[in-house]
């Protein structure tokens, strides 16, 4: 009898094969995955935890390491150094505003990225060969040359399907600064030594146009017309709106938006990925407007925490695979997901809920693949950077709580552990990487 490793370890093997099928056979129909909603330029630090110790002897000598807060907004060289401590001595992820990023060039050396959930997962898509169509805000000539590739497409001012290339700029640039820190590297402020204890990072933001999201009502239309093409329609990024006004109405007109490419595609797939939020009331305004909208709603096991922690006061531990599995079950109860949950984790992803005609298994394979390629190289995935993947082991947690849900007999859990990566090279853009693969199933 084959072992639950080798099992697992064959299925990523012909997931894997299939890949470059399904790129041509959507090439080929011209079919899509609709990604929305925001776009921005990422300006990349060349983190360095030497140079951050220079820095906090320079700027915060005699201070503490321990008593360090996050600071919002940052105005100051100060503010900022004691914000990245804090989130480094955590080792946790989140955003903070930044008032001015020229701070950071006194910092660290400095280059562009791509930001944004929806095109993040285009641009790990593309690299696959599977075509996307995305909703730009920042659609500045900077944004749109990276995202400026065969596979992927916006809707231009006539309501026709366009490279990003040839996309004229609307709106303003905005950008964010990703400081990336790494599990093991130790923080020195005098004789204080702090050791950080998780891989992460920090999004520093100066926001512009995602104050407002403006949305592209012919990105809009054209699913609505053209519903049979996109197989699954991908909604996020309303963790940016901070006014309750502007985020009603955009959630509004994505209610309304939604009833008419169901209407036009009732086996289509409307996918949400929940993010970090800023603001308590704006989490609980989007998420009682969205969860019941849609088919899965997808978040890491963070957000899974903080959404039962501060939505209900129901305290979830996030190592015990078991309390996440009633956590996603409870989620999509009191909200009415239509279809279910997928948890991502650094050791597996996990869908939880009804039975799909797509094969989610194979989603959350594709998914696991094109997020740790990017773990491990810093780029979006190729066919050759995830074929060595496939040579990594995959996490020991991950196949420990696969084979206890099995043993439970849980049916509606769908569990794949990820091929594990202890000190990945970057955190930036992973989950967006494990949002694009998983819609190479539907």
């Amino acid at each position: 009898m084959q072992n639950p490793v080798q099992e697992i370890e064959k299925k990523y093997e012909a997931v894997f094969a299939q890949i470059p099928e399904i790129a041509r056979e959507r090439a080929g129909k011209g079919t899509l995955t609709a990604m929305g909603y925001t776009s921005n330029l990422d300006i990349l630090c060349d983190f360095s935890v030497e140079r951050l110790n220079e820095l906090l002897d320079k700027y915060l000598k005699g201070a503490s390491l321990q008593n360090m807060q996050i600071v919002s907004p940052i105005r100051s060289m100060e503010d900022l150094l004691q914000t990245i401590v804090y989130y480094c001595r955590m080792g946790i992820g989140g955003e903070v505003d930044l008032e001015d990023t020229d701070l950071l060039n006194a910092c660290f050396d400095l280059k562009y990225g791509m930001g944004g959930t929806a095109v993040q997962a285009a641009l790990a898509l593309h690299m696959v060969g599977v075509p996307s169509v995305v909703h730009l805000t920042d659609d500045s000539k900077e944004v749109c040359e990276i995202l400026d590739t065969p596979e992927i497409f916006a809707v231009s001012a006539d309501g026709q399907l366009e490279h990003t290339g040839r996309i004229q700029q609307t709106n303003d640039q905005e950008k964010h600064c990703i400081i990336q820190f790494k599990k093991g590297d130790v923080i020195r402020l005098g004789e204080e030594r702090v050791t950080i204890p998780c891989s992460n990072r920090l999004i520093l933001t100066q926001i512009t146009v995602n104050r407002y999201v403006p949305f592209n009502e012919n990105y809009f239309r054209w699913i609505e017309e053209h519903a049979e093409k996109v197989n699954s329609n991908v909604l996020s990024s309303f963790n940016c709106l901070h006014e309750e006004e502007v985020l009603s109405a955009r959630l509004s007109y994505t209610k309304e938006h939604i009833a008419k490419y169901r209407k036009a595609n009732p086996k289509g797939i409307v996918f949400f990925e929940d993010a970090h939020y800023h603001d308590s009331h704006i989490k609980a305004l989007c998420q009682n407007w969205l969860y019941g909208e849609v088919d899965i709603v997808s978040l890491n096991e963070e957000e899974l925490k903080d959404n039962l922690q501060h939505l209900y006061q129901r305290e979830v531990d996030t190592d015990d695979i078991l309390e996440c599995v009633e956590g996603a079950r409870y989620i999509r109860r009191n909200y009415g997901v239509h279809k279910g949950v997928i948890i991502h984790t650094k050791d597996y992803a996990m869908y939880v809920g009804d039975p799909l005609e797509a094969d989610i298994e194979k989603g959350l394979m594709c998914g696991n693949m094109l997020a740790t390629a990017k773990a491990a190289n810093g780029l979006y995935g190729t066919y050759d950077q995830i074929r060595e993947i496939l040579g990594n082991s995959l996490s020991e947690k991950g196949v420990a709580d696969c084979i206890r849900l099995k043993e439970l007999g849980a049916e509606d859990v769908t569990l794949v552990p990820s091929k594990y990566i202890d000190k990945p090279k970057y955190t930036i853009g992973l989950g967006d990487s494990f949002v694009g693969g998983v819609q190479i199933c539907f």
